[in-house]
Formats: C-alpha cells, sequence, structure tokens
C-alpha cells in the first residue's frame, strides 16, 4: 500500500508565506555622503596650506579691491541662502508659501552657490589656509568644512527613503556655517573698511 504524501494536506489551504522583513536603512548607507564631505573638506584644507598664496586671484572694474569682490559676492550668496532657508520652510509646511516655493527653493540654492564658488577660489588661491588670529582660522576651517557639508547634502538629495529629519539638519547645517563664514569675512571687511565697492 503506497501512502499518498498530499494527502494531509488536501482540503487544507497552502501555509503563508513567511512575513516580509523591512529593514531599516542602517547608517551604512550614509557613510559615502559622509566620507565624501570629509574628503572635499580635507582635500581644500591641503591644498590651501600647500599652495603659496597668489595675493589675488580675480578682480572686475567697478570694485576697489578684490577684498571688496569677494564681500559682495559673499554678501549675495548670504542673501540667496537666507531666502532658501524661509523656502524651506514653505517647502516642509512650517510657513505659509506660494505652490513654486520649491522652485524658488532650488534656484535661491544655486544662485548662493554660485556666488560662492568664485569666493572660494579666491579664498583658497590667493590667501591659502591660514591661521594667524582666530577670526581668519575660524574662517579657513569652516569654509572648508562649508564645501564639504554641501557635497554631501547634494549626494543625500539623490538618496531614497531619508529619514524625514536628516534633509533638513543637514541644510541647516550648511546654512549656519555659510552664515558664520560670511560673519568671519564680509561683515568684519564692511565693519572695518566700510560698505564701499
Amino acid at each position: 500500500m503506497t501512502v499518498d504524501p498530499n494527502a494531509a494536506t488536501q482540503g487544507f489551504p497552502p501555509p503563508p508565506p513567511p512575513p516580509a522583513v523591512h529593514r531599516r536603512p542602517g547608517a551604512a548607507r550614509y557613510l559615502a555622503p559622509a566620507l565624501v564631505a570629509a574628503a572635499v573638506a580635507v582635500a581644500l584644507g591641503a591644498y590651501g596650506k600647500a599652495h603659496h598664496p597668489a595675493g589675488t586671484a580675480f578682480n572686475l572694474a567697478g570694485f576697489s579691491s578684490t577684498s571688496a569682490v569677494k564681500s559682495w559676492l559673499a554678501t549675495t550668496a548670504f542673501a540667496f541662502a537666507l531666502v532658501q532657508l524661509v523656502s524651506a520652510f514653505m517647502v516642509y509646511g512650517k510657513l505659509p508659501g506660494p505652490s513654486w516655493a520649491p522652485t524658488l527653493h532650488r534656484w535661491s540654492g544655486r544662485v548662493a552657490f554660485l556666488a560662492a564658488v568664485p569666493v572660494a577660489v579666491h579664498c583658497l588661491y590667493a590667501l591659502g589656509y591660514q591661521t594667524y588670529e582666530p577670526r581668519v582660522m575660524w574662517h579657513s576651517l569652516l569654509g572648508c568644512f562649508f564645501f564639504g557639508a554641501f557635497s554631501a547634502k547634494m549626494l543625500l538629495l539623490r538618496s531614497e527613503r531619508l529619514p524625514g529629519w536628516l534633509l533638513p539638519l543637514v541644510g541647516g547645517l550648511v546654512f549656519v556655517v555659510l552664515t558664520a563664514i560670511w560673519l568671519t569675512s564680509a561683515l568684519w571687511f564692511f565693519r572695518t573698511f566700510g560698505v564701499t565697492t
């Protein structure tokens, strides 16, 4: 006599599949942006320290000095960063805003970055990484850190399933650092030499 192996399960539903395992994204997925941020900051600092300062990188007609050009470009970057901060609050629903607030947020960030790049080029090429007084040391350090943090933010923007707090945290950090950079450079210049071009 043969026994049907399926006889015991005939008339019964098949067993349910094992439950799906939903793994929370680990910290390892954020390691690449953090490493890139560190690499960018260290590379800029190392270049600024090793490079022999050239004294000037550029000048624009109508400005009295390269420091004036740099200060006004830094102020432009800071002003657009303020616009980006306010528009971020609109995007996240913390402030009322128009339907085009996301577009304003993106473009104000792009303009702020484009205004900051020539300032960084001038600082690195013309002045280098300097530490001869606390204000200059902090300015040099924060300038390198800013571009590292900005690089991490750009990489995180392309990541999927980010925790809701992460991007605002990194974006806020970028804004705070840019504010400190402006305070230790452009504002200092305007207070020391006057608001001149």
